[in-house]
């Protein structure tokens, strides 16, 4: 295994992570206004040179190269929550917790245990294209949920394979390099989760691509655990504000 502080990455995690650097980091500003982004758009464009430089790095260790890219995306999220661009506060509550031991649906919990991997007893059936530290927490919007279904589809809460599901909080505004506080767990937003086949069940005419991001604010989010603790329904959750 490889550490980055209290996050373990298996070998092949830390070499996807790395290949995905660029992607990653692109997320941090896709979609915001480029007027609003000048006081942080030199430390963007630092990462990705660093990204670009350290991906294929085969000269300098593994966990080097993967330590000084965390760090950076991690400085250039904090500065653009700095920026304001993000926005203020905002405040919602925890209506569904889920976990199960491999595919969708997952199982509704009164309380879930998180830890710097994710939702202990939680697991992925594909552990190649999920288990990343930075994949630990999957949450998604009851009102997004709400909104396919006035179209005729079938979705629940849990049921694309979700961790946390809450109600009230502004979902445009939950992207990649936010942070939540959901009961005492706290969580970097890194990525939006791809959507994949196994969810084509819950839509009326079977496109599972009408959760991705490139279509609005409708994709479930991936957080990285910064603080673990425990979550229960009812619960705050609280988009943070600006470092």
């Amino acid at each position: 295994m490889i550490t980055v502080g209290s996050h373990a990455f298996t070998e092949q995690h830390a070499r996807s992570t790395l290949r995905h650097g660029s992607a990653l980091v692109g997320l941090l500003t896709e979609g915001l206004p480029e007027e609003r982004l000048a006081d942080v758009r030199p430390m963007i464009d630092q990462t990705l040179d660093l990204v670009q430089r350290v991906a294929d790095d085969e000269d300098t260790p593994l966990d080097d190269r993967l330590s000084g890219f965390w760090s950076a995306w991690r400085e250039a999220a904090s500065a653009l929550r700095s920026s304001g661009v993000l926005g203020p506060p905002a405040e919602g509550i925890v209506a569904h917790l889920a976990t199960s031991d491999g595919g969708v649906p997952k199982a509704s919990a009164e309380t879930i245990d998180v830890g710097w991997g994710g939702v202990v007893g939680d697991r992925q059936a594909d552990r190649r294209d999920h288990g990343r530290p930075w994949q630990a927490l999957c949450l998604w919007s009851t009102e997004v949920i709400d909104a396919f279904n006035a179209g005729g589809d079938r979705l629940a809460p849990g049921a694309a394979g979700e961790n946390v599901t809450v109600t009230g909080l502004p979902w445009e505004r939950v992207r990649p390099g936010s942070v939540l506080r959901v009961g005492s767990v706290t969580c970097e937003v890194w990525a939006y989760a791809v959507p994949c086949a196994k969810n084509a069940q819950w839509f009326a005419d079977g496109d599972f691509n009408r959760m991705h991001h490139r279509n609005g604010p409708v994709s479930r989010i991936y957080a990285a655990v910064t603080e673990p603790g425990t979550i229960t329904l009812g619960d705050r959750a609280v988009l943070l504000p600006p470092d």
